[in-house]
């Protein structure tokens, strides 16, 4: 009888292990989605040598040491203890990151803990962790807090391989945190590919779902009234408001733990609400995008959204989709249909649609009741500029591509849950000095996008704290904005009178939650672009 090996870890370094691969893949070109890149399960003496075993109490061990009833096949785990939460223990192996580069891929093994202690970070202690080293530096990704004591379970995550990535890694183990884990069935899995650019770019005219020559709004609150409305389009001039279904807060809110029929209530609610001013919306001149920011299922714990988790709630998002487009069709106050807020996919279980083919599904529901509103799709995950290079073009008509602009973030949401403030822009944040260059390398994905495809863009949000120091985000909007206009990008400012840490008519003192008695500079910025809707229409 083959005698299965595990591998028991107590303690794992941070750092890289290079590349875990001990079966030989196919080359990057052959590799297609759905295809196993690799798989360990430490049942030859070939598969456990190529991993290089790090610190004292790492060892392999019968299986039945590791669980309380032995196997048949007196099968083997990789064991590692550490006596206390100070050092560093695990494992690591090789893998010709060639074959796996341009490739979205998931993480899985099985893991087993026994008093593994609480650690001092959310990413120490028990790792499963992927590490790859590309010209632009170094990134780590793994499920963050693990710890404690539980039965064998799976522990899973997705994370993409650049196309210059030069090393690659997987780490199994712990970091300090003292206790004993034991891993099993290692397995890397194909599921995305970096899109493949056309060879020349499109041609002919490109849908944008309106008719004027830009469209410069915000993104509202959620109790915006009539008299907020006259403000932003009658007084500052927007001609567009990016109108968020969002229940209770975000990520996390009452839909979390909803029922299908209780997230129904409360969106019929939010569109009577709509209804009730899109009237207003339409004597101002206001296009409106409707954007599901709390899709139903809301996000777990790990802030995935739960569409992508339970068939139930996948279905229910294709249910209320057609209702909505019922709902308006043919109302020209409507631009268009944003069909969810940044989604983040994680681990899709076997047997429901990844977010292009739930997207694809929606889009072609909404397309056969209305065939005049836009459709806004935004990668996953969390609408990255970075996630369209990931993301092939829907085959829908009528589709333009949304992104969000929030790079850096260290500067964009300094001071936002406790981050460190005093960020300046143009300036040095993560490691790179920003400044407008930077940003339009950010954007890369997007301009690229556009001109390979013929595909309209939209930035759903962008958006600098108002605490940044001196006037920086007023020089980070402006910069942002003559981008997005260069490129003929529609765009939303995040947010009019929603959080005012957000908000362009507070002033810079993060104390002083009152609106500022003269106009800020943020607040002149956006107005000033906004006049532009009025003399360009």
């Amino acid at each position: 009888m083959n005698a299965r090996r595990f591998l028991s870890i107590a303690t794992v370094a941070y750092l890289s292990l290079g590349c875990l691969f001990v079966q030989p893949a196919a080359a990057q070109s052959d590799l297609a989605i759905g295809d196993v890149a690799y798989r360990a399960d430490f049942s030859t003496a070939e598969s456990r040598d190529r991993f290089q075993l790090i610190g004292e109490g790492v060892k392999f061990i019968p299986r039945g040491e590791a669980t309380a009833e032995s196997t048949p096949d007196n099968a083997v785990v990789l064991s590692a203890q550490q006596p206390d939460s100070t050092g560093n223990c695990g494992a690591r192996a090789k893998l010709p990151v060639e074959k796996i580069r341009g490739t979205r891929v998931r993480i899985e093994a099985r893991v087993r803990a026994e008093n593994v202690s609480r650690p001092p970070n959310s990413w120490n202690g028990i790792e499963v962790q992927l590490h790859y080293v590309a010209p632009g530096g170094q990134h780590w990704t793994q499920r963050n807090d693990l710890h404690g004591t539980f039965d064998w379970q799976t522990v899973q995550f997705v994370t993409e391989i650049p196309s210059d990535a030069t090393e690659a890694s997987i780490t199994l183990g712990l970091e300090r945190s003292s206790g004993q884990a034991y891993f099993d069935e290692l397995k890397v899995t194909v599921i995305g590919r970096r899109r493949t650019r056309p060879d020349t770019p499109a041609t002919g005219s490109v849908y944008k779902g309106h008719n004027l020559p830009r469209l410069r709004g915000a993104m509202i609150g959620m109790q915006i009234a009539e008299e907020d409305l006259r403000v932003l389009g009658g007084q500052w001039g927007a001609n567009h408001i990016r109108w968020q279904l969002l229940w209770g807060g975000f990520p996390h809110g009452p839909a979390d733990t909803a029922s299908v029929d209780g997230y129904r209530e409360w969106l019929d609610g939010q569109l009577d609400r709509l209804d009730s001013l899109l009237p207003v919306c339409h004597e101002l001149g206001i296009k409106v995008v409707i954007d599901v920011h709390t899709p139903p299922g809301g996000r777990n714990k790990l802030k995935e959204m739960r569409i992508f988790k339970d068939a139930k709630f996948q279905q229910a998002f294709i249910d209320n989709w057609e209702t909505i487009a019922r709902r308006y069709k043919g109302n020209t106050a409507v631009w268009g249909y944003d069909l969810v807020n940044e989604p983040v996919e994680g681990v899709v279980p076997d047997g429901l649609m990844c977010w292009h083919t739930l997207a694809t599904v929606v889009a072609k529901k909404v397309r056969e009741i209305d065939v005049d509103h836009a459709i806004i799709v935004e990668p996953g995950p969390w609408g990255s500029p970075a996630g369209l290079d990931w993301f092939e073009p829907l085959d829908v008509p009528g589709v333009v591509y949304s992104v969000h602009m929030y790079k850096p973030h260290r500067f964009t949401h300094q001071g936002v849950h406790g981050t460190p403030v005093g960020v300046e822009y143009p300036g040095e944040a993560e490691g790179e000095y920003w400044d407008r260059d930077r940003l339009v390398e950010a954007l890369r994905p997007a301009i690229e996008y556009q001109r390979d495809y013929g595909v309209h863009i939209y930035i759903g949000e962008f958006s600098a704290i108002r605490w940044a120091p001196s006037d920086c985000a007023a020089k980070y909007l402006r910069d942002c904005i003559e981008i997005f206009e260069s490129h003929g990008w529609d765009w939303a400012y995040h947010a009019f009178r929603e959080w005012d840490g957000w908000s362009v008519e507070h002033g810079s003192d993060p104390k002083n939650r009152s609106p500022a008695a003269t106009p800020t500079g943020r607040e002149k910025l956006l107005r000033s672009w906004y006049e532009k809707c009025k003399s360009s229409e």
